[in-house]
């Protein structure tokens, strides 16, 4: 009876919402995370580092805590001749979407420095060579390469952060276990409707699979493969074929 209800589909909504921005912003500072870690300049290495250590660190549910309440320690924020309270800019909302963005920005950070390093230096080398830039070399030729190395992890981060934004219900962002747990304390239903959450939770993440398998499968057909050169039976090589 409250798989359809609205307020459920609010929830579900406000879910996916989160999990596309979050994730969405950790993949673009973690691929500037893992340009600084890379670079040879010592402080934007060890700034990247530094980062990455404290945000992989801590607990994500104290950092979403610490940005629910962020107003009792910084009370005004002031911009030029404005002024404005901290708790009307930071809402629940907003401080769900910060914890989950930079918690993801350091995973993504190692998941883009795992597929850039997996890319053969000499053709960093190679474009250097014909004029590129650092910048249009990794823009260009590196980061296109480790795409089909980041995308597989990147798909599981995506599923994994569908479940994740559950923890939001700790600061009532209204998520769809947030909308669950207002139902449920009215009804004391309690069981009925974490069933409710869980079915949904499961047609979301079945779906991403889905979506995950089939980009896989697209990445998997762009390599050209190899024609084979030996019998794998005899271990003498085979004949090519003459075309017709």
């Amino acid at each position: 009876a409250y798989l359809f209800e609205p307020s459920i589909l609010q929830g579900i909504r406000l879910t996916l919402l989160l999990t596309f921005l979050a994730v969405g912003i950790g993949i673009l500072g973690g691929i500037i995370l893992a340009v600084m870690r890379e670079s040879s300049n010592p402080i934007l290495s060890t700034a990247s580092r530094l980062y990455i250590w404290f945000f992989r660190g801590t607990p994500l549910l104290v950092q979403l805590i610490f940005w629910f309440n962020i107003q009792l320690f910084i009370p005004t924020i002031e911009i030029f001749d404005w002024s404005f309270r901290t708790n009307m800019l930071v809402t629940s909302f907003t401080a769900a979407l910060l914890a989950l963005s930079l918690n993801e920005a350091a995973y993504m950070a190692e998941i883009v420095r795992g597929g850039v390093l997996a890319v053969d230096k000499g053709q960093s080398e190679a474009a250097l060579a014909l004029g590129y830039t650092p910048a249009q070399t990794f823009r260009k030729i590196v980061l296109p390469q480790a795409m089909r190395v980041i995308i597989p992890p990147i798909g599981n981060q995506t599923i994994s952060m569908l479940k994740t934004t559950s923890l939001v219900s700790f600061v009532a962002a209204q998520d769809l276990l947030t909308r669950v747990q207002n139902i449920y304390a009215k009804n004391f239903l309690v069981i009925e409707l974490l069933f409710v959450a869980a079915i949904w939770y499961l047609v979301m993440t079945s779906i991403a699979t889905v979506f995950q398998s089939w980009i896989e499968r697209s990445l998997s057909q762009t390599s050209t493969p190899q024609r084979r050169r030996f019998s794998l039976a005899v271990g003498r090589p085979v004949k090519a074929e003459q075309p017709s």
